[in-house]
């Protein structure tokens, strides 16, 4: 299903319209993205059952340092859903990586958050100096996952992954259910901003939105497969760990294991969606680590 005039009507409350933009792959998948700022190539990748206006806050606090490109990752927001396609992290990655191809970025800053982080640290492990750097924050590269915000979502996230029952449980998300978990993933639940959450709500209820939630829940092992990619990583890396990240320390030490020679970041009051609930810290880090010099 290809995204309509619908995908402008809340990114436009705080972005101009003609920075949202659409880059069509060799398959005629289209990517929605939005082009903003000035200075060195940066790209944005969002995580699961979001999209690139997660960032809304941290945009406009970088665009003065660099020319921003955030995506809505394939089948999420109001990039194309292709029926059958699997949101596995292969895939996932092997689309980012041909639409930075397509819009010919020089050697762009790649900065995610959880599963955009994780993409981050993979694609940059297969473009080498074809990247700048890295900022990850909370990878998305351990089992459970999402199951760990709350008891909410350990009850959704496990009936969406079971077979048979799956689809159905996947379907009967609404906004109730979507505000729940979410609030699992910040220190404090007042940070998710109702209208950012209704947004959220809408894009869930595209024809096929559903199957796209379910299959990357079940593509979970795919993403924790890529931290064994890490180790081939050639430029510089900082990793950020919110306070209250569903990561486990034994996990956060194994990605900083795999990564060579990483800056390590922990922040305090914070939860898993750092760019919605300390946009401004989000920024800083990201300007300071465009600083940071190359491995040697």
């Amino acid at each position: 299903m290809s995204a309509t005039a619908n995908h402008l009507s809340y990114t436009s409350r705080w972005l101009t319209a003609d920075a949202v933009q659409f880059v069509e792959l060799s398959s005629g998948e289209r990517l929605r993205y939005v082009k903003t700022g000035s200075g060195p190539d940066l790209v944005l990748m969002h995580t699961v059952r979001t999209q690139l206006d997660l960032f809304q806050f941290v945009v406009p606090r970088i665009a003065p340092h660099f020319t921003v490109y955030a995506f809505d990752l394939p089948g999420f927001g109001w990039s194309d859903i292709r029926d059958g396609a699997i949101p596995d992290e292969p895939s996932l990655r092997a689309k980012m990586k041909e639409a930075l191809a397509l819009l010919a970025l020089t050697r762009p800053i790649l900065v995610g958050e959880s599963i955009g982080a994780t993409l981050s640290l993979s694609i940059a492990a297969d473009l080498g100096q074809g990247v700048a750097r890295v900022v990850a924050f909370n990878t998305y590269d351990y089992l459970p996952g999402l199951e760990r915000a709350n008891l909410l979502a350990s009850v959704i996230v496990k009936s969406v992954r079971a077979p048979i029952i799956g689809p159905v449980f996947a379907a009967l998300e609404n906004r109730p259910i979507l505000a729940g978990i979410m609030s699992g993933g910040v220190y404090d639940p007042k940070s998710w901003p109702a209208d950012l959450l209704d947004e959220f709500n809408r894009v869930g209820k595209r024809k096929g939105y559903p199957a796209v939630a379910r299959g990357v829940m079940k593509a979970l092992p795919s993403f924790v497969a890529a931290q064994a990619s890490y180790s081939r990583i050639r430029v510089p890396v900082t990793l950020v760990w919110g306070e209250m990240d569903w990561s486990s320390l034994q996990d956060r030490a194994a990605v900083e294991r795999a990564v060579p020679a990483p800056k390590i970041i922990n922040l305090g009051r914070s939860g898993h969606f750092i760019s919605v609930e300390k946009p401004e810290d989000f920024a800083d880090i990201v300007v300071e680590a465009a600083n940071r010099r190359p491995i040697q």
